[in-house]
């Protein structure tokens, strides 16, 4: 059965972890399904968003999910007919149940040069003090991370770009470290991404990003040998920041992305303590498979329980739906020390 806000979340041990988050009692939640042996399962109602919930739209993925009032919103990565992403709202009561603005996000800058659009997909959601900050795949003379932010997502302060062309998945952590905000972003160039490795900066501002650090890179073993990619804003814990990131390996049939998890140090989070050595979600289901893209699971938005350790990870699938996983901050953290490369 779905826990909802009306079934109090059951105290969890937490076997002396630590999770500084707030406790989010209507985190959508299903318990694992008997018999299974996986540290995330999947929502038996998948996918939570079809293919089509917009007019002229073919696809809703990889898109960032957070609370707020009483209930969820998100900001969506949209294609239509012409398959340009563009970026709408999403509201809902139980972070399953989703409506969407029918027009894009209005993103407003006194700069004519910020503003311009050619694209925009893959966003992130993440409060950091009263601020909620999107960042996203921003076409900038090619992709780059674009920064916006708000505090009731109707009104988007759009930022400067975070760096220079060519850059994705661009993830910034929900504090300040060592007073300055932090992100993560893989830099790449004018191809598929073959660099594949996750870095570091910081910044004074939100404006000017320097510092840069190396956090971890593609390779061993195969299941991360094409590239990588930092997925939702990771999770404080007494044990490091959890980061799910999303692992891709090349097959005779093209990439396939899965998801992973490592732990950062929570003062230097450019120094990994631990990474799996092993994908936690690969691409199993008929929706992961069949789409737009087969066999992709791409983690982007994230719910954290932060009294009992649950954690909800809104993922795209196939880069045509989205869909919803599960599991707990106390077993993944325990499998990934255990099984770290």
């Amino acid at each position: 059965m779905l826990q909802t806000s009306s079934e109090p979340a059951a105290p969890r041990a937490l076997d002396g972890l630590v999770i500084h988050a707030p406790a989010l009692p209507n985190i959508p939640w299903q318990p694992r399904p008997a018999g299974l042996d996986d540290l995330v399962w999947r929502y038996s109602e998948n996918p939570v968003i079809g293919r089509r919930p917009l007019p002229r739209v073919t696809g809703i993925y990889n898109s960032a999910v957070v609370p707020f009032a009483d209930g969820f919103i998100g900001v969506f990565r949209t294609e239509g007919m012409d398959r340009i992403p563009h970026l709408h709202v999403g509201r809902s009561p139980d972070g399953l149940k989703w409506t969407f603005e029918p027009k894009p996000i209005d993103l407003v800058s006194d700069d004519d040069e910020i503003s311009r659009f050619e694209y925009a997909y893959d966003p992130r959601v993440t409060l950091i003090g009263e601020d909620y900050y999107v960042t996203w795949c921003n076409g900038y003379h090619g992709p780059t991370i674009g920064v916006a932010r708000t505090r009731d997502f109707v009104h988007f302060e759009q930022l400067e770009n975070a760096f220079l062309p060519y850059n994705r998945n661009g993830v910034l952590f929900p504090r300040k470290i060592g007073g300055k905000f932090a992100m993560l972003s893989r830099p790449s160039d004018t191809g598929h991404t073959p660099f594949g490795d996750i870095f570091y900066s910081e910044s004074p501002d939100m404006e000017h990003w320097g510092r840069h650090r190396h956090v971890m890179g593609k390779g061993w073993p195969w299941f991360q040998g094409t590239k990588i990619g930092a997925g939702p804003s990771p999770i404080e814990t007494s044990e490091g920041w959890l980061l799910f990131y999303h692992a891709v390996t090349q097959t005779c049939n093209g990439f396939v992305y899965s998801m992973s998890a490592a732990l950062l140090d929570r003062d230097e989070p450019w120094r990994v303590t631990a990474r799996c050595n092993q994908a936690l979600l690969c691409p199993e289901a008929p929706y992961e498979l069949t789409g737009f893209v087969p066999g992709v699971c791409f983690p982007v938005g994230c719910l954290c329980d932060g009294a009992t350790g649950r954690i909800a990870i809104y993922y795209g699938a196939a880069d045509t739906f989205s869909a919803l996983c599960f599991c707990n901050a106390a077993d993944v953290i325990a499998f990934v020390k255990a099984n770290s490369t």
